[in-house]
């Protein structure tokens, strides 16, 4: 009769203590602030939080003012509440034009000039493969132009695609290269897709001397210039322009109060940046507000940071508000190259994205069923009434399309804590990257009730006596293992 009487003290005492957890965070949440800090973000004044817009400083000054208010400190290495980063605007050229051998290309049709500058003339062309350091290592590419494959071997994603050829850009400038040429041959991925979407300004990290190296992208789905002799080219591109454009990741942090889980941090984060003006519609409305995406976001960890300023937990808080995601996942991918805090100290990632939601009774975690820590987060979402789902459309590659696949990538399991939708359908469609994802059309209720529920999940990872893991065969276990040294 004891045993019984034990299990039965020992559960009331645990559901009390979750209640009292929740209750807590009920008690201090203000439903006002959180409800100013969204109509403010997602406002006309800030014009849809274009990185390359002006009003970007409007956005980031306020955010990083209003983690000072909640008392997060600057992280040690940053400006204040900022981490710079150099970024550069590369706009198309007024004309480019291609000839190599019986090939013609144009500018905007099978030809696209992604980065550097103006150029023409004639110059000898030299086969690089895949532009590997190695297929690099011992060419003659002074005064010539470096052709390869877009890519590298099993890379062909649209991030690897931009990456390696960044690194690229860099081989080719070092060995004297004058420019470089990709030949664009993913079948999967159509070549009107892709022109459509980089003839058009381009935003990338500054690389010093590399971005001026003229980097561009040649059709060639059939592999026609593959194994041919090209010998030289006649190229002319006229009116590139190129502007620098100043960075931020706005991030504070807050000491967790266990002698020893201090050390470690969870990493809560979301981007604001959105897209900022485009094509009006059918009311004239050309301002791309970005409420659902990602303002909500943004707020929940600024609303965070409130709560664990004042009620810090076992492990330390890092917050994070992303730049330039629309862009390319730019922000995250610099703090992850870049890190403020050691990422071997970043023991978990709960990231915010979102396109929107057509379920108020759940939330959708991009990751659910892939770390140790999901039942934390099915525990904290229940006790608002709400069920965590796992993503609906895994053939969107969602899991990878956001902020926090480049810290996946290190090793740190990094689910993303996503408004609730059970598919792509016309509601999300209605709202996604359109001028009607505004505030007055969000249900304010279920913001409330996301927002808490992001604290309370935080609060239980945070304060879990156990480091979350991988589960066993996922496939960044083995970067967990190396980033954590093996454990």
């Amino acid at each position: 009769m004891k045993k019984y009487l034990l299990i039965l003290s020992a559960f009331i005492l645990g559901s009390t203590s979750l209640l009292a957890q929740k209750q807590d965070v009920e008690n201090k949440f203000s439903s006002k602030k959180a409800h100013a800090l969204f109509t403010y973000l997602a406002s006309d004044k800030l014009m849809g939080r274009d990185p390359i817009r002006p009003e970007m400083k409007l956005a980031y000054t306020f955010i990083a003012k209003e983690l000072q208010k909640t008392g997060a400190k600057p992280v040690p290495g940053g400006n204040g509440y900022y981490q710079n980063i150099p970024f550069n605007l590369s706009s198309p050229p007024t004309k480019g034009s291609l000839q190599m051998g019986s090939f013609a290309f144009s500018q905007g049709q099978n030809l696209l000039v992604l980065d550097g500058r103006s150029f023409s003339g004639n110059y000898e062309v030299v086969e690089v493969g895949f532009g590997s350091a190695e297929e690099f290592a011992g060419k003659d590419l002074k005064g010539k132009i470096a052709i390869t494959h877009v890519g590298a071997p099993n890379k062909f994603s649209p991030n690897q695609l931009f990456s390696e050829g960044r690194a690229k850009a860099v081989r080719a400038k070092e060995a004297g290269a004058v420019a470089l040429i990709e030949r664009f041959n993913v079948p999967s991925v159509p070549w009107q897709l892709v022109s459509g979407f980089l003839n058009r300004p381009q935003m990338g990290m500054d690389q010093g001397e590399s971005s001026n190296l003229p980097y561009l992208w040649v059709e060639d789905l059939k592999n026609q210039l593959t194994g041919t002799n090209l010998g030289t080219a006649t190229v002319a591109v006229e009116g590139k322009v190129n502007q620098k454009i100043d960075g931020r990741n706005v991030l504070a942090w807050v000491e967790g109060t266990d002698p020893q889980l201090k050390n470690e941090f969870i990493l809560l984060s979301a981007h604001y940046d959105h897209v900022g003006v485009g094509t009006p519609d059918a009311t004239g409305d050309s301002i791309y507000n970005g409420a659902r995406d990602n303002a909500v976001g943004t707020v929940a960890v600024l609303n965070a940071a409130r709560y664990f300023a004042k009620n810090p937990a076992k492990r330390s808080i890092l917050f994070a508000l992303w730049t330039a995601e629309e862009k390319g996942l730019l922000g995250s991918a610099y703090f992850a190259n870049n890190p403020l805090i050691p990422l071997n100290r970043i023991m978990y990632n709960l990231n915010i994205d979102n396109a929107g939601y057509n379920d108020t009774s759940i939330i959708t975690v991009i990751g659910l069923g892939r770390t140790s820590a999901d039942y934390l987060i099915n525990e904290a979402v229940a006790e608002f009434g709400l069920t965590a789902k796992a993503d609906p459309s895994p053939e969107q590659g969602l899991y990878d399309r956001s902020d926090n696949v480049n810290f996946a990538r290190k090793g740190i399991p990094s689910p993303s804590f996503t408004l609730g939708f059970t598919a792509f359908d016309d509601e999300i469609n209605k709202y996604y990257h359109k001028a009607a994802d505004e505030v007055e059309s969000f249900d304010m209720n279920y913001a409330q009730l996301y927002w808490k529920s992001y604290i309370l999940a935080t609060q239980k990872i945070a304060n879990w006596s156990q480091r979350p893991q991988w589960t066993a065969g996922d496939k960044y276990e083995e970067l967990s293992k190396k980033l954590y040294g093996g454990k």
